[in-house]
């Protein structure tokens, strides 16, 4: 038999309470809109998708999907000030 729990009243410190992180079941369920491509790729690229999703269980279009998604996501943020300027400069250059 486990041992009986003792509840004392002490202090428990500092409590604060969290923000709600999680996603709504709403945006759990949303999908982006997909547009159909034709895209040659090549034999080693297909080759080491499809064996790295064999790998995680998953579809290897779905992981070159999610790549594709995460380059996009990543070069499409806004220019920082410093960039701006070595943009600016290299225009004067050239």
């Amino acid at each position: 038999m486990s041992a009986k729990t003792k509840y004392t009243d002490e202090l428990l410190g500092d409590l604060r309470v969290i923000p709600d992180f999680l996603p709504s079941p709403d945006e759990l369920a949303f999908r982006e809109e997909g547009v159909k491509v034709t895209i040659a790729l090549s034999k080693k690229s297909v080759e080491f998708f499809k064996s790295e999703a064999a790998k995680h269980r998953t579809q290897y279009q779905r992981m070159i999907r999610r790549l594709l998604d995460a380059y996009t996501d990543t070069h499409s943020r806004p220019l920082t000030a410093r960039s701006t300027r070595t943009r600016a400069k290299a225009a004067r250059v050239g």
